[in-house]
């Protein structure tokens, strides 16, 4: 393959993805849809029986080279969320956002669990883990533009959800690192699930110390980006460093480790992010590389590469996959609502974090793919992994803005004394 065959598919990746993105967001959902949609297109290109276009999209070096570039916007996304990752918000919140995490977390993983052991069987613990796994992610960008819209952003269930989820990713950052941690290691290696195994307890050591020493290494950097900074404020070299220590991260988390490569760009996000005073100079400079070129990549290559299993569900799988994105919508309402109701708040309230918490966007896809490529799960559930983002990013806006207006109608109306005041 020569250098320039790369540049007809990605100028129709970066069009589409584009085009897509735009038409997504103005329906009121997120770009993702669209260059997801974007990907499925150029997906379809391969049945058209034509050499020279089958060539161009589709042989083995062009599947390759997407495929890398996909794996780094993987990583500048996850790197972008930890940066974005405000723990001091925790502290406002406090145990209202743990609780409302830990129901939000556990219940939809318990039931993803349950739903894959019943149509797969109970033997498969890991792999049905992983499925449980899925359910966890969560992204409020859509819940935060509709709370914003209605001035509803800094009120107590608009703190809860933007905390909340940020403990979310923490959690489902850390699960995940487990279990593929788990993933077999060449041809013919168990998936079986032995915690009293040399190597259950070898994994779980190197986790620990993966995280041990990575916030070790943080805490050097942070005197690094310090002086940097003291001395040279909004220079390149601060976003330039930033993204070399999310890729050694990565790199080390994923070789020396075994946690999976967007845990280490997800934690070099938090400790770097928590660290540097312009962090939002360096978010933007993350940004503008990874979803200028790459992230439009990774999401359309899961739609290129995922095409085939579309046509490959079966019926059993037909009936997980409706059941599964039930589970995924009522997990994660029900399991935080149920969190917010415990810690007091109003049934009206506890419904609407229940709500904001339910919406999937690119950090459900990861983690899908994180599961395929571990071999924990099957492709064929991206259709509908899919599904539970379109869906959730659907529902979401309108329930809220529902909600809201409906309790603003039931509110009585002020004494006639004071119409004039009012209404002046």
């Amino acid at each position: 393959m020569e250098a320039f065959e790369l540049l007809l598919p990605l100028a129709v990746i970066l069009l589409l993805s584009k085009l897509m993105g735009l038409g997504s967001h103005k329906c009121g959902m997120p770009a993702v849809i669209g260059m997801l949609v974007a990907g499925i297109l150029i997906g379809l290109l391969e049945f058209i029986p034509w050499a020279p276009l089958q060539e161009a999209f589709f042989g083995e070096e062009i599947k390759f080279v997407l495929s890398v570039m996909s794996k780094i916007g993987v990583v500048l996304i996850m790197f972008s969320a930890g940066l974005g990752t405000d723990l001091k918000k925790l502290k406002q919140t406090g145990v209202v956002a743990i609780v409302i995490t830990t129901m939000g977390v556990v219940v939809p993983m318990l039931l993803g669990w349950l739903v894959a052991s019943l149509f797969f069987g109970f033997a498969n613990v890991l792999s049905n883990l992983f499925y449980g796994a899925i359910l966890t992610a969560t992204s409020v960008s859509v819940t935060v533009a509709v709370l914003k819209e209605l001035g509803k952003l800094d009120s107590k269930v608009g703190a809860s959800v933007i905390a909340a989820a940020v403990i979310d990713d923490v959690i489902g950052i850390i699960i995940l690192s487990v279990l593929t941690g788990f993933a077999p290691k060449g041809e013919g290696a168990e998936t079986g699930w032995n915690w009293f195994s040399p190597n259950a307890g070898l994994v779980v050591i190197k986790i620990l110390l993966f995280f041990i020493a990575a916030v070790a290494i943080g805490v050097a950097l942070r005197k690094l980006f310090d002086l940097m900074e003291r001395r040279a404020p909004h220079n390149r070299r601060v976003p330039i460093i930033s993204l070399a220590c999310c890729f050694l991260y990565a790199y080390a988390a994923e070789k020396l480790f075994g946690v999976a490569d967007i845990t280490g760009a997800y934690l070099a996000g938090i400790l770097l992010g928590g660290t540097l005073s312009e962090t939002p100079y360096v978010e933007s400079k993350v940004d503008q590389m990874g979803y200028l070129f790459f992230s439009p990549i990774f999401f359309a290559n899961i739609g290129i590469a995922n095409i085939e299993y579309f046509s490959r569900i079966n019926l059993q799988f037909l009936a997980f996959g409706f059941v599964f994105v039930a589970v995924a919508l009522i997990g994660k309402l029900g399991g935080c609502g149920l969190g917010a109701k415990f810690c007091k708040f109003s049934g009206h309230d506890s419904f609407r974090v229940g709500l904001g918490m339910m919406v999937r966007a690119e950090v459900v896809l990861i983690c899908t793919e994180k599961g395929v490529n571990c071999g924990f799960v099957d492709p064929a559930v991206f259709p509908f992994v899919i599904l539970i983002i379109l869906v959730s990013s659907i529902l979401t806006p309108i329930l809220l803005k529902w909600s809201y207006r409906r309790e603003e109608k039931k509110k009585p109306l002020p004494p006639p004394e004071h119409w004039g005041e009012t209404f002046e």
